[in-house]
């Protein structure tokens, strides 16, 4: 198991505004797949934020490429492989 950190940057506010719902439920599902760590948009408006939990780059690629946000053009992403420390009781 590996996270990998995507940045959403805004590509274009009225997209995002159109696919927001379908994002949403996209998250949802991999959240249900524990496929999601963490999510959430930037406060400013200027994005979001999302860690993926997968076995390697091309999986955790794949499941951004599926993103609504993405397949429609409302927002760009960079992936990042992310080596999480914490000392906080996580989930299993």
């Amino acid at each position: 198991m590996r996270y990998f950190a995507v940045f959403l940057p805004m590509k274009d506010e009225e997209k995002s505004k159109a696919y927001r719902p379908e994002h949403l439920a996209y998250l949802e599902q991999k959240e249900e797949e524990r496929k999601v760590f963490a999510r959430g948009p930037f406060i400013d408006g200027t994005g979001g934020f999302v860690v993926y939990i997968a076995d390697n780059l091309e999986e955790a690629e794949r499941m951004v490429k599926e993103d609504p946000y993405i397949v429609h053009g409302a927002r760009n992403y960079e992936i990042r492989e992310w080596a999480m420390t914490t000392k906080a009781n996580l989930p299993e």
